[in-house]
């Protein structure tokens, strides 16, 4: 288990809604940008931990949220958060602007970071670089079916309320154990109430992959900020092919492979997540 003391935990509400997110501090702040980690399905902003105390001894500020029905965040109703991805889009333009961060470096991952990609795509002028750890870039990403099971109706609603899941997802991402105090953090909100699972379900039945994927391809070939593909090679759900083939698209963008790595590289090994993003930041300053 990684040592989170530096990490300071928070919370927001934002348009009625409460967010749960983490902060780190650098003890020596420099004049940049703070570094926004959005997360996957059907992680949380713990999966950030390690990466973000080592942001913050190169003097990055970095915050992580929650999102709306996931983690400690606020689980509302579907009367009251439509889960959608536009509604996602919309909640982390109300988020950011409320904790005042008008440019960031943008960091996305997994099947929920999709929707951090279209907040770029809507909202350029406020990313300073960007950041894709293994998220579904093209029409030809399909949603794994350990995933896909859990919008399923009666099945979904089943699956979606077992802690369990949410051990055999991030295991079944990468192949790599994860050690049993992580895992409590990650099976706490589903231990708490039955919303957490409720919360899943809809994000998963409201994911609308296809038309998401279709707005990526054809809005990031115009995209211009400094982008990093960093792509864990162990993911049995995204390939690396659809990463080089992204990558090409794009006329600032580099690729970076994460060898023995899987679907959540930032849980599966973050030193190399945390040196790509390292790396890539401080060249990227003049």
């Amino acid at each position: 288990m990684v040592a989170t003391q530096n990490l300071i935990e928070n919370s927001i509400t934002v348009e009625k809604l409460e967010w749960f997110y983490r902060t780190a501090e650098p003890l020596n702040p420099a004049d940049k940008p703070p570094v926004v980690l959005l997360h996957g399905l059907p992680a949380q902003s713990y999966s950030w931990r390690a990466v973000m105390p080592a942001l913050a001894e190169q003097g990055f500020r970095s915050i992580a949220p929650d999102w709306l029905g996931f983690g400690f965040s606020a689980k509302p109703d579907r009367r009251d958060f439509a889960y959608t991805p536009d509604a996602y889009v919309q909640a982390l333009a109300d988020f950011l602007k409320l904790l005042e961060i008008d440019r960031c470096f943008l960091v996305v991952q997994g099947f929920l970071g999709s929707v951090g990609l279209q907040y770029a795509l809507r909202h350029p002028d406020q990313i300073e670089r960007l950041a894709i750890l293994n998220t579904p870039l093209t029409t030809a990403a399909k949603l794994p079916w350990k995933m896909k099971q859990l919008g399923i109706p009666l099945i979904g609603e089943m699956l979606t309320q077992d802690p369990l899941l949410v051990d055999r997802t991030l295991e079944g991402g990468g192949g790599y154990r994860v050690e049993d105090a992580d895992l409590d953090v990650y099976r706490r909100p589903f231990l708490k109430s039955s919303a957490a699972g409720r919360s899943l379900l809809a994000a998963v039945q409201k994911l609308n992959l296809p038309q998401v994927t279709a707005e990526l391809e054809s809005g990031f070939g115009n995209w211009q900020q400094p982008t990093l593909i960093a792509w864990g090679k162990r993911d049995p759900w995204l390939p690396f092919e659809m990463a080089q083939a992204f990558s090409k698209k794009l006329p600032n963008a580099e690729l970076v492979e994460l060898a023995e790595v899987g679907h959540y590289p930032q849980e599966d090994w973050h030193e190399k997540v945390s040196e790509a993003l390292l790396t890539f930041f401080r060249r990227q300053i003049v």
